[in-house]
């Protein structure tokens, strides 16, 4: 048996000395190799860690997945090669050593750390079947889950579907304890070393389950989770990364209508997702009747129809030139037609649990690109929403509100018209929203200096533009909460 949490402590310490940390191996590879390993290509990166230093071997053996020489291992990995064959991580034959499980570094706030995984299957072009309990590594989604996820110090936090453990290493950052959940027993061992190796083992504990089982009971402030959302007629072979077992988005549904339970009072939880788009029914009125007992802010990223969509997870399983891709293919589009689907929608859930008062649920459509990492617009959006909660119009109207210094205003027209013909208010930072407004509106913004309050604006926009103020007020005050809650304005 393996002192596993020893052997990580070992192995720890080898990878600092060698310099493999994420700027090492960047400096090793150098952009061009860097880029190319990103699309899964290694001859540049093997031509680029030909001189033998501790972190070229350590490059070739884990990200490229080379075989390399016994002594060169020997040299970067000092006392740890029998060790670390033995854990199953390295596998020897006479001269030479491969790798069995990836480890690579990974830069996450701000520090060092290192992810074990599976290795990442399909580099150079070969084909990419992996086994049906295949623990993915550090994924685009992961990384999307980790820049979305808020930061604030909290008590208890849950990684749900953890995986290789990525997000529970970010949690362990700022989270007093973390749960880390999963029902792939090998995912939870590769967690545990993940844990030791990040030393963080004594904030992160494992539990084996599937879904809420493993959590009946608790409460977290925070809850994060990057669920196998593919939507799938549940039928083949299943890929416990990906595949939930469940048909369509249900997997997605169910985790929105329980995880409410699990919050504390204030809590979030965030869910990276896919949803079906049907023919019946607006994609966020369908989300909206998962929700119950929270805020909520829904973003589409990305809608993809559904070939390229049914294409996309085929490739990703390995299937794309087979014997079934056809068949496989035209069964799945089948079955979405029955449906009654018409594309995927892609995007972030957020979910904030509140005790009193009516829930507020915001959808949008935002397929641009935001500054990362977005979390911290998560929390100041819930901020935002709660602040405003039980205010009556008489408290709006006496509030001092600000512009945000970000704000630019953009003006549209033809060439010497003498009015613009669309005024856009834009934020230069995190979502980056895009509001079109009208004169008034534009107005009432730039007035917007923690002088004067929204009442005192107001009249005096209805003195300039001969308007009632009366009915001015009416009008305008729906949009300056509007401009509160999407951050336009600021309370003062």
């Amino acid at each position: 048996m393996v002192d596993e949490s020893g052997l990580a402590a070992r192995l720890r310490a080898a990878l600092v000395g060698a310099g493999f940390t994420y700027d090492g191996v960047a400096a090793a590879l150098g952009t061009t190799a860097h880029t190319a390993l990103s699309r899964n290509e290694t001859l540049p990166g093997l031509r680029a860690t030909t001189g033998g230093t501790p972190v070229e071997t350590l490059t070739r053996l884990w990200l490229l997945q080379a075989t390399v020489p016994v002594s060169r291992v020997e040299q970067a990995l000092p006392g740890l090669l029998d060790p670390l064959c033995t854990a199953g991580l390295l596998e020897r034959s006479v001269g030479e050593v491969r790798a069995r499980v990836d480890v690579r570094p990974y830069a996450a706030d701000d520090l060092d750390l290192w992810v074990a995984s599976d290795l990442t299957p399909g580099l150079d072009g070969q084909p990419n079947r992996v086994s049906a309990d295949h623990v993915l590594g550090i994924s685009s989604a992961a990384t999307s889950l980790a820049q979305l996820t808020v930061r604030e110090p909290v008590a208890r936090s849950l990684d749900l579907g953890t995986g290789c453990g990525v997000q529970a290493l970010h949690l362990a950052s700022h989270s007093d304890r973390v749960l880390a959940t999963d029902v792939n027993k090998r995912a939870l061992r590769l967690t545990r070393f993940n844990a030791a190796l990040n030393e963080v083992a004594d904030r992160i504990e494992v539990r084996e389950g599937s879904f809420f089982d493993p959590v009946a009971d608790n409460q977290f402030d925070l809850v994060a989770t990057n669920p196998p959302f593919v939507i799938s007629p549940a039928t083949g072979e299943q890929l416990v990364y990906r595949d939930s077992g469940l048909p369509g988005d249900r997997v997605v549904e169910h985790i929105v209508r329980g995880v409410p339970d699990l919050l504390t009072v204030g809590g979030t939880a965030q869910v990276l997702a896919n949803w079906m788009i049907t023919r019946d029914q607006p994609w966020d009125e369908r989300l909206a009747g998962w929700i119950d007992g929270c805020d909520a802010w829904v973003v589409q990223r990305e809608v993809v129809d559904l070939p390229t969509y049914v294409e996309l997870w085929l490739k990703d399983a390995g299937l794309h030139g087979g014997p079934e891709y056809h068949q496989r293919y035209d069964t799945w589009l089948s079955w979405f037609d029955e449906q009654g689907a018409e594309a995927v929608g892609f995007g972030w859930i957020n979910l904030r649990r509140v005790l009193t008062g009516d829930p507020t649920l915001r959808f949008e459509d935002w397929p641009y690109d935001v500054e990362q990492p977005i979390g911290p617009e998560v929390t100041d959006l819930f901020t935002r929403i709660e602040s405003l909660r039980g205010w009556d119009d008489d408290r709006l109207g006496a509030a001092r509100l600000v512009a945000r210094p970000d704000l630019r205003q953009e003006t549209y027209g033809a060439p010497g018209a003498e009015d613009p013909s669309e005024i856009v208010l834009r934020q230069q930072r995190l979502v980056r929203r895009a509001r079109q407004v009208d004169t008034a509106e534009a107005a009432l913004v730039g007035a917007c200096d923690g002088e004067l309050t929204t009442d005192q604006i107001l009249a005096a926009l209805g003195q300039l533009l001969d308007q009632d103020p009366a009915d001015l007020r009416a009008s305008y005050l729906p949009v300056v909460r509007d401009l509160i809650t999407e951050g336009f304005l600021d309370l003062s």
